[in-house]
């Protein structure tokens, strides 16, 4: 595990300090898109796909402050678009290090480079480099030729000036298990900290409909992989039984208010990855979302995901209630033969409901409408 140990104190505290206080739902990380443009168009990715008069819009420092004041979360991952593109990304970091918060600035590094100068290490920053493989396969993820190699040198060069990296890694169908391996074991080498993975989820608003895993491939892909991995050579910065999860070993369900997002449209219902709606506040998103309307087996669109974000606070919460359970897959590593749990049913789940642009067609009625506004005064 690449989880510094405290960062495990911090957040276990806070975890026990809710389940103390009887609280049933609770956030442990908030996704924070300060903006959604990007100077990458990658096939995957349902958050870019906006007119640009959104795309131009950012998240000023005291929202985004405010945002985690108001949510309590101990982490922060700072996510897009790219947050570099943000101008005052580096004040709003600091400042979120200020309250003492754990901060993973997700990026494609094509910028790091020239922002490194604007930040400083720190025991709560991290940098959350996304590479979806090696050089052929990250560079045909995000349609361009060359952005590993760039990737590559930015986590170099701040490993060499005193940095956490991380490196943020999704998978798609046709993802080679030897391959994916033998990437791991080249990140490890570069002296990357730790490796987040995940299966890709099928944004609607995403290009590329075709390559999106369901959970029986996703978990036999899983499988092959850890099995090149025994004997402790890779760090993931994740929870064993999250991984667990991945290898078809635990039955859990999402726990879409784990990890809450909040961008330009306010705070997303019912998570990340799905747009069907947007609170006002923090508070309204918890008290007003119908959570138990959503997840694998209530909800069509959620019948094949286990993205980390979705479950990654279900297996966070699982090991601080049973810690033994975790303590032997910490020691004993994922197990990648015999049966799998047996999957959650879905002949009970609602069908989709296509509603993820009626917040666009609202916010750019409200821009027109302050345009024409401002040029009237």
């Amino acid at each position: 595990m690449s989880v510094p140990l405290h960062q495990m104190i911090q957040v276990g505290l806070y975890v026990a300090k809710q389940r103390l206080k009887r609280v049933e739902r609770y956030p442990l990380v908030l996704m924070l898109e300060p903006l959604f443009r990007c100077n990458l168009a990658c096939a995957g990715c349902g958050k870019i796909d906006y007119p640009d008069p959104i795309l131009n819009q950012r998240l000023s420092v005291a929202e985004c402050l405010e945002a985690v004041d108001e949510c309590g979360a101990p982490v922060v991952s700072i996510a897009g678009g790219e947050p570099l593109l943000h101008r005052e990304i580096d004040e709003i970091a600091r400042g979120i290090i200020a309250r003492k918060k754990f901060v993973y600035l997700c990026t494609n590094a094509l910028l790091m480079e020239k922002k490194l100068d604007r930040f400083s290490p720190n025991p709560y920053f991290v940098w959350s480099v996304h590479l979806d493989g090696d050089r052929e396969m990250h560079d045909r993820s995000v349609c361009e030729d060359g952005v590993y190699d760039r990737a590559v040198a930015a986590i170099a060069l701040a490993k060499g000036r005193g940095f956490r990296v991380n490196i943020n890694c999704t998978l798609f169908d046709g993802a080679a298990p030897e391959r994916v391996a033998r990437f791991f074991d080249d990140v490890m080498a570069m002296g990357v900290d730790g490796i987040t993975v995940s299966p890709g989820y099928a944004y609607e608003r995403a290009p590329d409909q075709a390559h999106f895993l369901n959970r029986r491939k996703t978990k036999e892909l899983f499988r092959e992989i850890f099995r090149h991995g025994r004997g402790g050579k890779w760090s993931f910065s994740q929870s064993g039984l999250f991984l667990d999860f991945l290898a078809g070993n635990q039955s859990y369900h999402c726990t879409p208010w784990g990890n809450p997002t909040r961008n330009y449209f306010g705070w997303q219902r019912p998570c990340y990855l799905l747009g069907e709606g947007f609170a006002k506040t923090f508070k309204e998103l918890m008290e007003t979302t119908d959570w138990d309307a959503y997840g694998t087996g209530n909800y069509e669109k959620c019948a094949d995901c286990m993205v980390h974000s979705g479950y990654e606070a279900t297996a966070v919460m699982d090991a601080v209630k049973h810690p033994m359970k975790a303590l032997g897959v910490a020691r004993k590593g994922v197990r990648t033969d015999g049966a799998m749990v047996e999957e959650i049913p879905l002949d009970r789940q609602r069908p989709a409901a296509y509603v993820f642009s009626r917040h666009v067609e609202d916010s750019m009625d409200g821009l027109k409408t302050q345009k024409v506004s401002g040029t009237a005064a």
